[in-house]
Parts: structure tokens; C-alpha cells; sequence
């Protein structure tokens, strides 16, 4: 089991990371949510898309989500800041 300790651990960004991930994770971005689209209108204001090869900005952001994607837009992981 692993040690948490008050205070120290960082659980609440992670929380939020792996759920996103479950709600995107295998799907592209859309107009419309269905089985295999996640509309981009449902998404936090504070987000980015990051498609695989982007070069991407290194300033640290805690509130934005990036959404990495394949070349075919598939969502392939989710991060915060």
C-alpha cells in the first residue's frame, strides 16, 4: 500500500488527469460526443491539443489540460500543466 502522507501527496491533479484520460482516452475530437468522439465543446476551457511531432511551449500552466494525440487524432494521454 502505498505511503500518503497530509499534505505531501498530490492526488488531486492526478484524479483529475486519469479521469479525463478514461473519458478520452481512444478517442478523437469532434463536433459531438459518441462512442468514438469526444466533443471538444465538453472540454475544460484551459486545454490544448498537442498532436504527436508538436512542438509545444515549456511554460508551466497547472490548470491546463493537454491532450496528446496520434496523427490520426486518436487521444493517446492526458496532462496537467
Amino acid at each position: 500500500m502505498p505511503l500518503i502522507v497530509p499534505g505531501l501527496s498530490s492526488t488531486g491533479s492526478e484524479d483529475k488527469t486519469s479521469g479525463w484520460m478514461n473519458k478520452l482516452a481512444g478517442k478523437t475530437l469532434g463536433d459531438s460526443s459518441n462512442e468514438t468522439t469526444f466533443a471538444k465543446t465538453d472540454l475544460p476551457k484551459e486545454h490544448r491539443v498537442v498532436k504527436e511531432g508538436d512542438m509545444v511551449s515549456m511554460d508551466h500552466k497547472p490548470e491546463r489540460m493537454n491532450i496528446h494525440t496520434a496523427n490520426d487524432g486518436t487521444v493517446t494521454k492526458v496532462t496537467h500543466g
